[in-house]
């Protein structure tokens, strides 16, 4: 039996996994013109133009960018328990958070953790959360709104009564049971089957946990764990799961679910990590369907971070695991996405980057691409 597990001494061994940094894509077939090639991603009934979805977090996707991003093409998802849910003008906040400076060169900062936890620990009010996702219904784009697991229960109905299209269930990792001698688990296969829209949920990182998260019934299996660019998990926890391996481990369950559930196939959605278009070809080469990004679309103009990029971790009451992280600001969104790119490092034209590297690999769809050769190719310049 072939195994990829090392000695790390006597009494130790672990498995060897890659991050996207250690893997290349390699050009062995014919080429094609980049025009000729289609990005385009669906999921249950919605198709999109781009496999791209702006993580719900606060310094990526607003209301405003939500639309925008659904007007390009991608999938917007609005943190529920973010900002826009706890602050009639979350415009002020935002503008707050922006005007918070790192005060020294240390990694972490207590001063803007405690900043960020002291706003967050406003209450949720569940009729903005009807009032946001309206907003973006109104515009006309596809409508999805996130909830970590602990609040999906508390305030799952009042997002289905605004009327969500995609459902996301985020955390830094989901599993299908949750145990717990005081609270009440959330029963995530009885609550998507009682559901009548599409639902994400994750994040996975291995092939035992996502085929327990494909039993459930969702739609879609977020693959990442503490490996965005705001992220200090593994510095915390000491979790981190190399991001090359972790998605081809659930695409590997991914087909092995399609087989137990006679054909039903359940999408992988990298998610995390993926601060460059050649980090997104990389996904996608290892099997993922499509990408949620943060840093990413962070960097956009209209971004309502304004240059700084920070997740739900980061403000958690009692064991914060992210940093206020400043990202810059590079173009506006569409040029992020579509170019024309003025930068040499991967992070605008993600899409034309995207399309360039399957015409000049052979490939015209992404379900073609995730067959791609690839080879282990660690280049310590390479990383970021």
């Amino acid at each position: 039996m072939v195994t990829n597990e090392i000695e790390i001494g006597r009494g130790k061994r672990a498995t060897q996994a890659y991050s996207l940094d250690d893997v290349a894509v390699v050009p062995n077939r014919r080429t094609r013109d980049p025009k000729d090639v289609s990005v385009s991603w669906q999921i249950d009934a919605f198709k999109f133009d781009t496999p791209i979805l702006g993580a719900p977090m606060d310094s990526v996707t607003s209301p405003a960018t939500a639309i925008a991003l659904g007007k390009l093409g991608g999938l917007g998802v609005l943190n529920l328990e973010g900002l826009w849910t706890r602050y009639e003008d979350p415009e002020s906040v935002l503008r707050e958070i922006a005007a918070l400076r790192e005060e020294s060169a240390q990694r972490s900062n207590p001063t803007i953790t405690a900043k960020l936890q002291e706003l967050y620990a406003t209450p949720i009010q569940p009729e903005l959360i009807g009032a946001r996702l309206a907003e973006i219904r109104e515009a006309g784009v596809v409508v999805a709104g996130s909830l970590t697991p602990q609040r999906t229960q508390e305030h799952y109905q009042s997002v289905i009564d605004a009327g969500v299209d995609i459902f996301v269930i985020r955390g830094t990792t989901v599993s299908a049971e949750h145990v717990s001698q005081t609270v009440e688990p959330l029963n995530l296969k009885r609550f998507i089957y009682e559901l009548d829209v599409p639902v994400i949920v994750g994040g996975a990182a291995g092939y035992t946990p996502a085929m327990h998260l494909m039993r459930t019934g969702a739609a879609g299996v977020l693959v990442g764990f503490g490996g965005g660019a705001s992220s200090t998990t593994r510095r915390t926890l000491g979790i981190h799961a190399p991001m090359a391996t972790a998605i081809a481990d659930v695409a590997a369950a991914r087909r092995d679910y399609m087989v137990e559930s006679d054909g039903r196939y359940v999408h992988v959605i990298a998610d995390g990590g993926l601060g460059s278009s050649g980090d997104i070809v990389k996904a996608l080469a290892m099997g993922a369907d499509a990408v949620m990004l943060g840093s990413a679309l962070a960097r956009a103009e209209e971004a309502p971070g304004a240059g700084w990029h920070w997740g739900m971790e980061a403000v958690h009451e009692s064991s914060p695991r992210g940093d206020h992280a400043r990202v810059g600001t590079v173009a506006p969104l569409e040029e992020v996405l579509y170019g024309p790119s003025r930068h040499t490092d991967g992070t605008s034209n993600l899409v034309g980057a995207l399309r360039r590297s399957m015409a000049t690999t052979g490939y015209s769809t992404l379900k073609e691409f995730q067959q791609v050769d690839v080879v282990l190719s660690p280049y310590e310049a390479d990383r970021y």
